[in-house]
């Protein structure tokens, strides 16, 4: 069931169009991501469902009433920002309580609530305690339990994450996740890093230049990419020119640049015709390198050099020569990596192939 909507918004700022005619449903105690380069709107629309921005056109509805109108104090939104902004003078437990002086809350009912919140988040003793006494990632939690307390209908994160290290970003993702399960609050989340919306999302919403490229599960958007901005966007693919010869039956049969014949089910391809143009996506992942004494198998295969190889641990990312072509390819490594300049046989399974309409951008 849709518990927010957004119905052909638009957003301009002068001259200029932040938001193309965005329309979106929210179910109800669902975790939705807006993902997107920086300048692409994921901020904005979110600011308008805030209600930090007016839309020029179009209607927001939240719980079945239209709040276009409706102030950001009466539309029961808890916000956690890049920021934090919690007041370094106030105590912990004072800055978690402070959306609650505006409503109808006793003190008693204030001081369990600001205990929950501070348990839900791991940190039940540091409610004694000032903000500069604090880590980064334990502000984070801290913000969130204010943003929490009120008992918000929507849940609105604007790059939240992005102020910590690595590490902590990876914990506090899985935190964010957890506690959204546990309290069951919708929640809209803004990042421009795309593992952040794959692990935690529900469905990832994939914005560009002020429009919705794709909606979709996260396994959803990544393999099966809408257009070749995505693709580009979210991993790292090889996307390869590539022309109709033929179809015959339930079968497609294309010549992909550097690559030559490939046969792929028509199911795979979509509604093409013979001397069409399209693009195959292959993702950089689904390349398997393996010695040329490697024993044939079912997959399709070429012979390749390895030019460049970027170690990453327990995986490697290759870059390599197929003929004209530069590919990329990330394999875990077994034993130790492939050297630069070895030969080697470069096979992928036709079925990992995504088909692009030829020219998308």
């Amino acid at each position: 069931m849709s518990f927010v909507s957004l119905k052909n918004i638009v957003k301009r700022f002068g001259s200029v169009t932040a938001v193309h005619r965005m329309s979106l449903e929210i179910e109800k105690g669902s975790f939705v991501t807006l993902l997107g380069p920086s300048g692409c709107g994921k901020t904005t629309t979110l600011r308008m469902i805030a209600g930090l921005l007016d839309p020029s056109e179009g209607e927001i509805i939240i719980g079945g009433q239209q709040v276009n109108d409706l102030p950001i104090h009466k539309r029961n939104l808890g916000l956690v920002f890049q920021n934090y902004a919690l007041f370094p003078h106030k105590t912990i437990a004072q800055n978690v309580a402070f959306g609650l002086k505006y409503r109808d809350v006793s003190k008693d009912e204030s001081v369990k609530r600001v205990r929950d919140a501070l348990d839900l988040v791991q940190l039940p003793d540091l409610g004694d305690r000032y903000p500069g006494q604090l880590s980064g990632g334990q502000q984070q939690r801290i913000a969130l339990a204010r943003a929490i307390v009120i008992e918000p209908s929507v849940l609105l994160l604007d790059e939240p994450l992005s102020a910590l290290d690595a590490n902590l970003r990876e914990d506090m993702r899985i935190e964010l996740k957890r506690i959204q399960h546990q309290t069951g609050i919708t929640t809209v989340f803004v990042t421009h890093d795309q593992s952040e919306a794959l692990a935690m999302s529900d469905r990832v919403i994939v914005m560009s230049k002020g429009r919705v490229e794709q909606i979709g599960a996260p396994e959803e958007v990544y393999n099966k990419p809408a257009s070749e901005f995505i693709a580009r966007f979210l991993g790292t693919s090889n996307i390869l020119e590539a022309v109709c010869n033929g179809i015959s039956g339930d079968e497609v049969e294309l010549t992909a640049a550097g690559l030559g014949r490939i046969v792929l089910p028509k199911t795979q391809v979509g509604d093409l015709n013979t001397s069409d143009q399209v693009k195959i996506v292959i993702r950089a992942e689904k390349l398997h390198l393996l010695p040329l004494t490697a024993k044939p198998d079912l997959q399709f295969s070429v012979e390749g050099v390895v030019e460049t190889v970027d170690y990453q641990g327990q995986a490697a990312r290759y870059f390599l020569r197929v003929g004209d072509l530069q590919l990329q390819a990330i394999n875990m490594i077994e034993s130790s990596p492939f050297s630069e300049g070895e030969q080697v046989s470069v096979r992928f399974r036709p079925g990992d192939i995504v088909c692009i309409p030829g020219g998308t951008e």
